[in-house]
């Protein structure tokens, strides 16, 4: 797989296939490779939400501009973060580390306690920023994943964030939508798929100090 020809390839797409839809294990390897993006302290928090419902999408079309990616991709993913942040979403990222590596608890102490402190001293607009940044991580991996595996994607901001919240029930579950990705399969006449990418030339783009 040479990455910069699929990275090439990979675009916004505009118009996706509806009767284009991804087999459920392209979906779940797409979901465990969004799963192992990079997240500070590896803390991720942050909840990916996979809606196939078409009455919920067609709700979720309404305050996105009547955008027909909602509708039209195979999958729609949320990435919502935590509302607030709370002691116990480290305790328990704490006990999966001491789970999975067989560690005791104790010898986590100190990275336990500076999770603790930065999670403590954060406000909520900080908390707001520093959650949304993860979130957005996560949608780069699956952006990069979905590409490698030839599946289309259109990452989204044109939405009304509180209206997909009261919509989903998130507000109740302490989740705030972020960020969302149209996932699945560009329409034969899409005819953004054709457009030459546009990106800043190396020597406008990197600095080297």
């Amino acid at each position: 797989m040479d990455i910069l020809e699929k990275l090439t390839w990979r675009y916004a797409t505009k118009k996706f296939d509806p009767a284009k839809k991804l087999e459920q294990e392209q979906l779940e390897r797409i979901i465990r490779a969004t799963n192992l993006s990079a997240s500070s302290y590896g803390l991720q928090p942050y909840k990916v939400i996979v809606v196939t419902d078409p009455a919920v999408r067609e709700q979720l079309k309404s305050v996105s501009w009547n955008q027909s990616q909602i509708t039209d991709a195979s999958h729609l993913l949320i990435f919502a973060r935590y509302d607030t942040l709370e002691e116990q979403h480290v305790e328990q990222y704490i006990e999966n580390i001491a789970s999975t590596r067989q560690l005791q608890r104790a010898q986590l102490s100190g990275f336990e306690d500076t999770m603790k402190g930065t999670v403590k001293a954060l406000d909520k607009d900080a908390a707001a920023v520093w959650t949304g940044k993860q979130a957005y991580l996560a949608l780069g991996t699956l952006l990069a994943a979905c590409a490698a595996d030839g599946v289309d994607t259109c990452p989204m901001e044109g939405f009304n964030a509180a209206a997909y919240d009261e919509i989903l029930g998130l507000k109740e579950r302490n989740l705030r939508t972020v960020v969302i990705a149209a996932v699945g399969f560009r329409a034969e006449d899409d005819g953004m798929q054709h457009a030459k990418k546009v990106r800043k030339p190396l020597e406008d783009f990197v600095e080297l100090v």
